[in-house]
């Protein structure tokens, strides 16, 4: 990789791991060379000069090589920080994130605000399940950030940390990458702490920040991101493009903002940009989320709107469906796709179970049982299939859309996004597919 980029002058080492035969400095070293030299000169830069380029997943076309600029990011992140999350100087930051995923540029940015980032590298659930909250209380963390699935993987492991750990310094819990569920609201409050605020956020690589996420000084309402971004004109348009409460519909946001990308990377005339973003609705963001705007000004997310479920003309979001299948004490997770299937589309819903489970008649029967009671008959899955594991790319999100090309056999485009491609293979194959 550094031989491939002639701007790198030298590669700074932190040590860490072994670092036999790596070519590069040493941190102490590095420091060395500048004593005596004075403070050293920073450079001034145009407002949008490049500070990251970020990729989207890519697992159905080319990602997007996305450019963002350092004033944008560094503004949009010091009011997210200080405003929605209440970030001040002396706390202590920390986000279960890879150096790949967005969560980890916006974490950085809370050293702007004066806090101290705390860093792991590790699975969160080794050794065991309480490895995070044992490093919350040794470290004393006032922003404990996650993903919806870590709440999840929490509960399912059965897991008590508020007769555990004392967790007294987290004032904020996070949660992204996904829709938090309302049962998952209710496990926090009632399991991890009682005292703090719960924000699910959202929003996305594209704009390296969020369009909704907390309020610490607003009530949490179970299922929902309690405010839209300050600033942002974040509304919720239908397919005719008018504004709407208490329906589903497009997220879009009406005005600019600033952290959009500054460009995309070999787009010279924005053509790939404009198609990214302002093709569905003219001169209008649209994000690509199929959500909610509540009376109470909160955001329900139900899914990705290229995932959107549409059997019978009816749209469903994939959230809906997760949320009851979660409920299911033999399920750890599932995912559901549509199937073209005779001029419309059917359900598919592939399920994670717990050790030594399988899925039997009687079990189908729970799940679909669970999912009609709570929500519709419409989204009840035509076919419930076991798999081992589920895709996902390496910040752990769900890959809905390269399941549901592998079931309509259509290539995969960069699977090497993916943690683990083969989970894949377990898509393919079903005689319950073709019938």
């Amino acid at each position: 990789i550094v031989n491939g980029l002639p701007s790198v002058k030298e590669v700074v080492l932190v040590p860490y791991v072994n670092l036999k035969g790596s070519n590069g400095v040493l941190w102490d070293e590095f420091l060395k060379r500048g004593e005596g030299e004075g403070p050293p000169e920073f450079p001034r830069l145009p407002f949008d000069h490049p500070v990251y380029i970020l990729y989207s997943s890519g697992t159905t076309g080319a990602p997007k090589c996305i450019v963002h600029g350092a004033g944008g990011t560094l503004l949009q992140h010091l009011k997210e920080h200080q405003l929605h999350c209440d970030i001040k100087p002396d706390d202590r930051i920390f986000y279960v994130t890879s150096s790949g995923w967005m969560m980890w540029n916006w974490q950085v940015s809370a050293l702007a605000s004066g806090a101290t980032l705390v860093l792991y590298d590790g699975s969160p659930f080794y050794p065991d399940g309480n490895v995070l909250f044992d490093f919350a209380d040794e470290e004393g963390m006032t922003l404990f950030g996650v993903s919806a699935k870590y709440i999840d993987a929490v509960h399912k492991a059965g897991l008590e940390p508020m007769q555990t750990h004392s967790l007294e310094t987290v004032r904020t819990i996070t949660s992204t990458g996904s829709p938090l569920m309302p049962e998952s609201f209710d496990f926090v409050y009632r399991v991890i702490k009682k005292d703090v605020c719960l924000a699910s956020i959202s929003g996305g690589t594209d704009i390296i920040s969020c369009f909704a996420l907390g309020n610490p000084i607003g009530p949490v309402w179970r299922g929902e991101l309690q405010t839209r971004g300050l600033g942002m004109a974040v509304e919720v348009f239908d397919s005719d493009g008018n504004g709407v409460r208490g329906e589903k519909g497009e997220l879009v946001c009406t005005a600019p903002f600033p952290s959009m990308p500054v460009s995309f990377w070999n787009d010279s005339d924005d053509r790939k940009y404009r198609a990214a973003y302002f093709e569905k609705f003219p001169n209008v963001w649209c994000h690509g989320d199929f959500v909610e705007l509540s009376d109470r000004d909160g955001l329900i997310i139900y899914g990705r709107s290229d995932a959107i479920l549409n059997p019978g003309g009816v749209r469903i979001g994939t959230a809906e469906i997760y949320r009851q299948v979660e409920q299911v004490d033999e399920v750890l997770e599932g995912l559901v796709v549509g199937q073209e299937w005779k001029g419309d589309m059917r359900l598919v819903l592939f399920v994670v179970l717990r050790p030594e489970i399988s899925l039997s008649e009687k079990l189908k029967g729970k799940i679909k049982k669970q999912i009609r009671e709570h929500a519709t008959p419409r989204h009840v899955p035509s076919i419930i299939i076991q798999v081992p594991e589920l895709p996902k790319t390496k910040n752990g999100k769900i890959v809905e859309l390269a399941a549901r090309e592998m079931i309509h056999n259509r290539p995969i485009m960069n699977k090497e996004v993916l943690v683990n491609p083969k989970a894949l293979e377990a898509f393919i194959g079903h005689e319950e597919l073709k019938n």
